[in-house]
């Protein structure tokens, strides 16, 4: 007779037991981005004009996004399909680090650099120039490891896509914040939150939009005109004409999308 230790898993018990093994996958992945945060956070206070407010945001931000990752998941037989896998994967680990990166980055928000003229900062200016171009660099590369480990899922494309959209806003804002262009450049920042904000009133916005090598390309190019204009030689007229230009692109892409979904919205839905 079998020891009953042995015996086969039924779907549920299957379910369940993949379910317990991600929690814990999950769980000490964020455990580790999170103390990865802090300890960054920790650095910049010693060796900068950075005050201690920084690791207040960066850690309360870190968090926010855990407990949206973890609802997302949400561990129960209703949502297996979000990430139908046993371990967080490769691909999402990279997409954690990069949001760890845009948690730091949005922690400098309110403090002393960057400032205007960014030519009176320039290391600290050229620093956020670095860790932003490596955090954009690492975007190509977990999509790549998704399809190579196999762990790819809804989850996965979902964290990606609104780790690009909160880096953009936080990009926004301290492009502004270092007097490089106006508040109205925010409005590349908020445009994907307003959109789905729309959606609730309007659900046809939340239909399904065929993957396009048009959107990405606007959001590299969004992110990388963004980080341009952070550079400190890049003057505040250049900046503002640059990320001018990056805005028209991505309210055009925003409107092509917009317009698509209008047409196969459903009778009954009215605009």
């Amino acid at each position: 007779m079998k020891p009953k230790g042995d015996r086969p898993l039924s779907p549920p018990e299957a379910t369940a037991t993949g379910s317990a093994a991600l929690q814990r996958d999950v769980l000490l992945h964020l455990l580790i981005a999170g103390s990865g945060v802090l300890m960054t956070s920790w650095i910049l206070v010693g060796q900068s004009t950075v005050h201690l407010g920084h690791s207040i945001k960066a850690i309360v931000l870190f968090g926010a996004g855990a407990w949206l990752i973890w609802r997302a998941l949400a561990f129960s037989p209703g949502r297996s399909d979000a990430h139908p896998h046993a371990r967080f994967g490769p691909a999402n680990r990279v997409t954690l680090l990069r949001l760890a990166a845009v948690v730091v980055l949005a922690g400098l928000i309110g403090e002393a650099i960057p400032a205007a003229p960014l030519a009176s900062v320039a290391h600290a200016a050229w620093a956020i120039v670095i860790v932003a171009t490596l955090t954009a660099l690492l975007d190509a590369v977990d999509g790549h490891l998704a399809r190579r480990s196999g762990l790819a899922s809804a989850f996965g494309a979902r964290f990606d896509m609104e780790t690009d959209a909160f880096f953009v806003l936080v990009l926004c804002a301290l492009v502004v914040q270092a007097g490089q262009a106006g508040p109205w450049i925010l409005a590349s920042g908020l445009m994907r939150y307003a959109f789905v904000g729309a959606a609730f009133l309007w659900p046809w916005l939340s239909g399904p939009l065929k993957p396009s090598k048009r959107r990405q390309t606007v959001c590299v190019v969004q992110i990388t005109t963004l980080i341009v204009c952070l550079g400190p030689v890049i003057s505040p007229a250049l900046a503002a004409g640059l990320a001018a230009s990056s805005l028209v692109m991505l309210t055009a892409s925003f409107a092509i999308d917009v317009r698509a979904l209008a047409r196969h919205r459903p009778i009954h839905q009215e605009v």
